[in-house]
């Protein structure tokens, strides 16, 4: 399992206050005989349902001297969790987490955007010292 990344603890502060339970740290999804990874399996309940919203987050800081590449990265695993999540818990949607300057620096750009499209990469645009969740984009 790898080293969580360096906004964990921000990103978890920043779901619970907008009301998400956190129900996995990290989430375990079994696909072809390997176990992947997520960072947070995450839930919460809606007022007018039985059953709540669920969603996984994967967290990546975008701070390493090549965006791009940390891009290439982060989107070949989001890719392959939403794979492993379509098998295995269908009912949960991934969202690609990332901080709020990276998305102003890197995420806006038209090469990046069309990728994102392309992709149908969810994002999650977080504060990292104010531990806030700026965006949901889907």
């Amino acid at each position: 399992m790898a080293a969580r990344d360096l906004f964990h603890q921000a990103v978890v502060s920043a779901l619970q206050k907008e009301g998400w339970v956190i129900t996995h740290d990290p989430l375990a999804v079994p696909i072809g005989g390997i176990d992947l990874y997520i960072d947070l399996g995450a839930e919460r309940l809606l007022a007018a349902e039985r059953e709540g919203q669920r969603i996984a987050v994967e967290i990546k800081c975008f701070i390493s001297a090549s965006l791009v590449s940390a891009f290439h990265t982060a989107l070949g695993q989001y890719l392959n969790y939403r794979l492993a999540l379509e098998e295995n818990e269908q009912q949960r949607e991934l969202y690609l987490a990332i901080p709020h300057d990276a998305y102003k620096q890197f995420f806006l750009l038209p090469f990046t955007q069309l990728a994102l499209e392309r992709h149908q990469v969810n994002l999650l645009v977080f504060h990292p010292e104010r531990e806030e969740v700026i965006l949901w984009k889907n």
